[in-house]
């Protein structure tokens, strides 16, 4: 076991084989990343599980797709996030690792792979999200429904998350996936209304909103999560926790952006752990049944500890 600072950590995956090494920071070379961001990198059997389950299945992983640097915290507990309909998105956010491209045909069998993988790794929660696939009709929406109903099939006592991308505002598709009633419905805002149309040039703060909205109104335990670190102000984040609750949104995170390569958006402010738990004690003020808050937190960071019974949801 380590503690390697997130600047030294090798942005691929690691097994017992392999060794930690140095590679350029993650953010400018003239910032220096705070002394509270470490992460332990350790392999097990856990991880390693889940690393050699995913290859076998052909399935693919936001944890390894976005760097995520909780990627080892989380694989040892058994939890990873499955990333559907391949690998390469549709859209440029400029805050993402994901490849950007031409995506490649849409995989029917994925469903019932990764419903495979989750009766594989006896998982009791299992998150789903994609990239963005805008070249498709519904968006992706169908292979979501799928992807529910097969590993239901499977595994019926395991919870589903699923973090769904915007549909385009297409309002049949995301009935389409409400309409299998996963445990968490979850779109990321991903940062203010100011800085939406610089840093999600292909998106929309509102559409975003109302789509949690319209989650909300089909039955949705919903959930949405904030980057902070990107150019907002403080104030401006606190907005976005209003407008959020505004439409009965039920869960919250709010992380440190990181920048995954030099050619991404820089770092504008790392944020202090004392900021992160005052926007979290603000959030359960304004009603949010669960927020998540913390420099290393990302969107499925502790998932599985967010399912909360249905009779202690707030209400607007």
């Amino acid at each position: 076991m380590s503690f390697i600072p997130l600047d030294q950590l090798r942005s691929s995956s690691l097994d017992s084989s392999q060794t930690i090494s140095r590679q350029p920071s993650a953010v400018n070379s003239s910032t220096r990343l705070p002394p509270w961001f470490k992460v332990q990198a350790k392999t097990g059997p856990d991880y390693l599980d889940i690393k050699q389950t995913m290859d076998r299945l052909d399935l693919h992983t936001i944890c390894e797709e976005a760097r995520c640097p909780n990627r080892w915290e989380c694989w040892n507990a058994r939890t990873a996030t499955f990333l559907i309909l391949g690998d390469i998105c549709t859209r440029r956010c400029h805050y993402c690792s994901v490849e950007t491209g031409r995506p490649l045909t849409v995989d029917h069998a994925e469903p019932r792979r990764v419903a495979e993988a989750v009766q594989a790794l006896g998982l009791r929660h299992a998150v789903i999200t994609s990239v963005n696939r805008d070249e498709l009709k519904d968006g992706g929406a169908a292979i979501f429904a799928e992807t529910i109903r097969r590993t239901r099939q499977l595994s019926p006592g395991c919870t589903i998350e699923v973090l769904i991308p915007d549909f385009e505002g297409n309002e049949h598709a995301l009935a389409t996936v409400c309409a299998e009633k996963p445990d968490i419905l979850n779109h990321n805002i991903e940062t203010v209304r100011r800085l939406f149309p610089a840093i999600r040039p292909q998106g929309k703060y509102q559409r975003s909103i109302e789509l949690l909205g319209k989650a909300k109104e089909l039955g949705m335990r919903t959930k949405s999560g904030l980057i902070l670190g990107m150019g907002e102000t403080i104030d401006e984040a606190r907005e976005v926790m209003r407008d959020l609750r505004s439409v009965g949104c039920d869960i919250m995170t709010i992380g440190q952006y990181l920048q995954p390569t030099r050619d991404h958006l820089s770092v504008a402010r790392f944020y202090d752990p004392n900021e992160f738990l005052m926007l979290k004690e603000e959030g359960m003020a304004l009603g949010f049944a669960h927020v998540e808050s913390g420099p290393l937190v990302r969107s499925s960071y502790h998932a599985e500890q967010q399912v909360v019974p249905e009779e202690v949801m707030p209400q607007l």
